[in-house]
């Protein structure tokens, strides 16, 4: 678990980091309703989501394929082979969404 087994990326992630690939590219974004908001417009405090990549081998609460969410203010960026990923600690992760929480009884389908 603590390695990647995709074959296109060649890395190895140590101690509790997590390496996350982001859903969408910061910009322009549409909402539910389907207005378009600009890149430029002011918003709050905004958590997104991203899909884990590989973890480190004390990484205790999330595997690769999870779905994460996490503080876009907080990340580091890195770029492994032409692909950007974010970097962070799990500490740094707010939220799990899994396939395998989805049999829990009184689960949400969301760790928090």
């Amino acid at each position: 678990m603590s390695e990647n087994t995709d074959d296109k990326l060649p890395i190895r992630m140590l101690h509790d980091r997590v390496l996350v690939s982001t859903d969408i590219a910061e910009g322009e974004r549409r909402s539910s309703g389907g207005i378009l908001i600009p890149a430029t417009a002011a918003v709050g405090r905004r958590l997104a989501w991203a899909e884990v990549v590989a973890v480190g081998q004390s990484v205790r609460t999330v595997k690769p394929g999870d779905r994460v969410l996490y503080d876009p203010e907080d990340r580091g960026e890195v770029e492994v082979r032409g692909v950007a990923y974010v970097l962070m600690r799990e500490r740094d992760l707010h939220a799990v969404a899994a396939d395998r929480f989805e049999g829990s009884e009184d689960s949400t389908g969301l760790y928090l």
